[in-house]
């Protein structure tokens, strides 16, 4: 019986990829590195530390992967104080309270840092809806591995079986599978070339996954 579900937050609750994508190009222009498009993509899902870490040791750089924390984060905090567009993914919210009046504890497990986590939430006014709340960048592990979605089922107070994973990416599709958690790929615009073949079930939109609906899986 479905008890809970775990949200992932970029990608999944919000659509700030563009945001993402604006603030680690410019960071990596700051420190005279070229990503590929392909390399890029496989960042997705993944901690920004650990972006940072693999960023120092692929190119070598002489600055730590603090530093490059902090001048993505600087980027992105210029576009999300000042783009107005941005906005919760179309029908996230209305499946947030559904699955919320119908009794599903709902845990957010994301790879962001708590201070962007405690911003969208307060934004978006998401906190009434949600028991708990777990950063990646707070753990030693950042997805695939599982570390995230094992502390976010703990968090639920229920066990995997009784718990539901929704991500973007091919790194949290991975981690929660690996978790032992039933995982719901959803196919966003602008999570580009993610592998969805692991999710149990893939959607394109959240009109596909009402609580009528997912409590059948169960």
């Amino acid at each position: 019986m479905l008890k809970a579900v775990i949200f992932d937050m970029d990608g999944v609750i919000i659509e700030s990829e563009p945001l993402h994508h604006y603030a680690y190009h410019n960071m990596f222009n700051d420190v005279n590195v070229k990503v590929s498009d392909g390399l890029y993509e496989t960042f997705t899902g993944k901690s920004t530390i650990n972006v940072c870490k693999q960023i120092c040791s692929i190119f070598d750089l002489k600055e730590t992967p603090e530093y490059l924390v902090s001048l993505k984060r600087k980027h992105f905090d210029i576009i999300f104080n000042n783009d107005q567009n941005f906005d919760l993914i179309e029908g996230v919210l209305d499946v947030i309270k559904d699955y919320h009046n119908n009794g599903l504890t709902l845990v957010l497990g994301s790879s962001a840092t708590m201070p962007s986590i405690e911003r969208i939430f307060n934004r978006f006014d998401l906190n009434p809806y949600f028991k708990a709340k777990l950063s990646g960048a707070d753990l030693k592990l950042s997805k695939p591995h599982p570390e995230i979605f094992i502390e976010a089922v703990k968090a639920s107070g229920f066990k995997a079986g009784e718990c539901m994973v929704i991500e973007d990416s091919t790194n949290g599709i991975e981690a929660a599978k690996a978790a032992g958690v039933f995982c719901i790929g959803f196919d966003s615009f602008h999570s580009k070339n993610q592998d969805y073949s692991k999710a149990d079930l893939v959607v394109k939109d959240f009109k596909e996954i009402p609580f009528n609906k997912i409590k059948a899986l169960f």
